[in-house]
């Protein structure tokens, strides 16, 4: 049995920082938490600053990486971004993927992310032939998150369509399966690991066709796995589903049975009162991106309305303009604000918890996200020493974290009682910055 201990200068336990807290670990996994701990005991390791459970980034699509700092500028939509990502996505590769991936997930590490939830659907070749081994590219990731030290849920994607009636197009021919029952036979070969799980993800009722979003829904059901999906993220498939079928997205997906407390909707931005009432009646999940939907200019979600009709909000970084979950909890709060012109529509802890638990329970991984007893020893410390936490700030708690922390504040990340991340820097990927460098030039056109 493999035992550490761990003393935290500052924790926070759920509702409260607690100064001086003693954790024991034993084969990845907290045995106990001791609080009331003035010093740290012999052969304990001291972690300064403010522990926080593990982040978890609920929405990934790890190769958008490459697009950083070269699609922020200019005018356009999503629509127009789109056509940019497609040219990156059709120059991945098993090894130029896993090698960008890799440094994405240690990047994540070195923000306090210990989980991700990775919405895959670049399975195939260029043209849509499948590689020797079918789920290459998935396991490319899978791989690359171990490496990277943080734990995966891979979110294989069922992407059959361009649009409503519509046959792929070049660019998404190496998305699709052809039929769902297809992409259930791919991702029945899919092996989960210590570190990894796998899900199913829908597109897009754009992506999947009606008649077949059962088929994934079952697939998911079957194995009690995480379901996600892109849900009303841009008005224009909006107008398109209810030309095409006479009703919203949500409405859709409600009468195919994908909906539920397993199932996340990603960004759920353009919704009617009955769409959140679908939404939130079923426990359906909300994973926020706001650091992608503000970048790509797709409008502010209404998260509260969703929290409040039985919702459970997660994070996620998206399209990786930012990795910086710290921020994705702050920005979820300042866009309320912006859209209602009042403060204070979650408290610092909730927002955490979004980020942390809630956000590993959307993963599959409810065992992680919080410090207790019983749950992985997953977690992250932020310095509170810096010019942007330097003050009396451990006393106000949470606040701390989500409304003058950022990923730059990270000191160590732990996962599974293991350093990935320790003195800000990573344990496993020596050089990040020249790892992602040298992943995005590969790729670039």
């Amino acid at each position: 049995m493999t035992e550490t201990t761990y003393w935290f200068e500052h924790a926070w336990l759920d509702t409260h920082v607690e100064p001086g807290v003693l954790l024991e670990v034993a084969d990845g996994r907290i045995r106990a938490v001791r609080t009331r701990t003035p010093a740290p005991p012999p052969g304990a390791e001291v972690l300064r600053g403010l522990t926080l459970p593990g982040l978890a980034n609920a929405h990934s699509h790890a190769f958008h990486r490459a697009l950083r700092a070269t699609v922020q500028v200019g005018s356009g939509t999503f629509w127009t971004w789109r056509e940019v990502m497609y040219g990156v996505a059709g120059r991945l590769t098993p090894d130029t993927y896993h090698a960008l991936a890799r440094a994405v997930y240690a990047e994540m590490a070195l923000a306090g992310i210990t989980a991700v939830g990775e919405f895959h659907y670049v399975h195939h070749a260029p043209g849509g032939t499948p590689y020797a081994d079918p789920n290459a590219m998935g396991e490319a990731l899978v791989a690359a998150a171990g490496e990277a030290g943080i734990r995966i849920t891979l979110l294989d994607t069922a992407y059959l369509s361009a649009g409503f009636g519509q046959p792929p197009d070049q660019h998404q021919l190496r998305f699709s399966d052809g039929t769902a029952e297809a992409w259930a036979e791919r991702c029945s070969l899919l092996k989960e690991h210590d570190h990894a799980r796998i899900g199913a993800a829908i597109h897009s009722v754009r992506a999947v066709p009606a008649g077949q979003l059962a088929t994934v829904a079952r697939w998911a059901e079957e194995r009690r796995a995480p379901l996600h999906v892109h849900l009303s993220e841009q008005t224009a498939e909006n107008d398109a589903c209810r030309e095409a079928h006479g009703c919203t997205p949500a409405r859709l997906l409600a009468d195919h049975g994908v909906l539920g407390p397993r199932t996340t909707g990603v960004h759920n931005t353009h919704l009617t009162e009955e769409d959140i009432a679908l939404i939130g009646g079923s426990s359906t999940g909300t994973c926020m991106c706001p650091t992608t939907e503000r970048d790509l200019a797709d409008g502010i979600g209404p998260a509260t309305a969703l929290q409040g009709a039985g919702s459970p909000l997660s994070l996620g970084s998206d399209s990786h303009a930012v990795i910086d979950l710290l921020e994705e909890a702050r920005a979820m709060e300042l866009n309320e604000r912006l859209r209602t012109r009042t403060r204070g529509h979650w408290t610092a802890a909730a927002l955490l918890r979004a980020a942390s638990a809630d956000g590993h329970a959307a993963l599959g991984w409810d065992e992680a996200g919080s410090l207790e007893p019983g749950a992985l020893a997953d977690f992250t410390t932020i310095a509170l020493d810096s010019v942007r936490t330097a003050g009396p700030l451990p006393r106000l708690g949470a606040e701390t974290a989500v409304f003058a922390a950022t990923a730059a504040e990270v000191r160590h990340t732990v996962v599974g009682g293991r350093h990935v991340v320790r003195d800000g820097a990573h344990t496993l990927v020596p050089d990040v910055p020249a790892a992602l460098a040298a992943a995005v030039e590969a790729l670039r056109g």
